[in-house]
């Protein structure tokens, strides 16, 4: 097994261990902080497949930006996080049927990826994209970069004004 191949597998296992953490944590904390590491995971998939700037993308948006935001909004809101969302019987009937379809689904995709004669076409060997998509942002698409700029702008403007209204 090649180092690309042992890496891939390390991220895969990340993604799919970390997102069970995710859908079956009792804590919402823990399934955020869970949910960290799956976004991590894609970002390592993304290296993988030479495209850095989706990369660095998942990193600053949705690790960056949208997971500290879901920290802070469970953090802020301290009665949640005690909540207990399973209760009674009918938990363990769901987790039973969900485990039998999710092992029947399992079967089913390595059953047929083993099946398939899979084509592999030897690619050119590319070379980072990051600083190509710097230059089209700013040269050829200067003005729609520009305008999304000025409507986030005026969309966290809004928001604090909404947030700050007295009531």
């Amino acid at each position: 097994m090649a180092l690309f191949d042992a890496i891939f597998y390390i991220f895969a296992a990340l993604i799919i261990l970390s997102g069970a953490v995710v859908v079956m944590s009792r804590n919402i904390m823990y399934s955020a902080f869970a949910l960290l590491f799956t976004l991590f995971g894609i970002a390592g998939l993304y290296v993988l497949l030479n495209a850095d700037f989706i990369a660095i993308t998942q990193i600053m948006i949705y690790i960056g930006g949208i997971l500290v935001l879901i920290i802070f909004g469970v953090m802020l809101t301290m009665k949640v996080t005690s909540v207990n969302i399973k209760t009674g019987i009918t938990n363990k009937i769901q987790y039973g049927i969900t485990a039998a379809v999710a092992v029947a689904m399992a079967i089913m995709l390595i059953i047929m990826f083993n099946n398939v004669d899979w084509y592999q076409a030897s690619g050119p060997n590319l070379n980072a994209t990051i600083e190509p998509i710097g230059t089209a942002l700013l040269t050829d698409y200067l003005i729609a970069f520009e305008a999304a700029s000025v409507l986030l702008l005026i969309a966290i403007i809004g928001a604090a004004l909404i947030a700050r209204k007295n009531k």
